[in-house]
């Protein structure tokens, strides 16, 4: 399984070098990866890819230059890397008005709990595992991190453009899903294979 790991991290010196080039590229990749679901949920895939770029941010914005800062920064990052045969993802809740920051956040407590979130494969279901720690009983988190695992089978179809893949969410009220596009399955489908190899 692929870990994320200093010797592949750029110093903050080169890092600024090449910044300009590295987020424009970046924010193209996560095009892609990015999925609106309903007017308040959008998930964005990870990997190695995106990750390494949230350090090197991280790295550029609080000057971390000892490898033993770097090291705890990609500890916690390793954290969240594609399980083995899997996809990992983050789960944003989104309010873009102020005084509805709350009362939205609350319409999904319990969110957590129970099988919300989905990967639906031709009406095959698999449920993400949620991160621990991120919801309360009377509060909930705006960022959640989310694993799928795969089946072989499953690994397939996001192969294959003729397959249906779809993301969604059964919470409550909150009822929507999402075709993935043939980029988006071509893209996660490397996020799989990689998953499986190791550095």
């Amino acid at each position: 399984m692929k870990q994320l790991s200093v010797d592949k991290m750029l110093n903050i010196i080169e890092y600024e070098k090449v910044r300009s080039d590295y987020r424009k590229d970046i924010i193209d990749y996560k095009k892609h990866r990015r999925i609106k679901i309903g007017p308040n949920l959008a998930i964005v895939f990870e990997n190695e890819r995106t990750l390494s770029f949230q350090i090197q941010e991280i790295m550029r914005a609080e000057r971390i230059v000892h490898d033993e800062k770097i090291q705890e920064e990609i500890d916690i990052y390793n954290s969240i890397m594609p399980p083995k045969n899997g996809l990992s993802a983050t789960l944003f809740i989104e309010v873009t008005q102020e005084d509805q920051i709350k009362p939205v956040l609350n319409q999904f407590i319990g969110l957590t709990t129970g099988q919300t979130i989905f990967l639906d494969f031709d009406g095959e279901k698999v449920f993400a595992q949620f991160e621990q720690g991120r919801e309360e009983e009377d509060k909930i988190s705006s960022v959640h991190y989310l694993q799928f695992k795969l089946d072989p089978s499953q690994t397939e179809m996001l192969a294959d453009h003729n397959s249906t893949v779809k993301i969604g969410i059964d919470y409550n009220e909150y009822l929507h899903s999402v075709k993935l596009t043939s980029h988006t399955k071509d893209s996660l489908y490397e996020d799989v294979k990689d998953s499986s190899s190791t550095n």
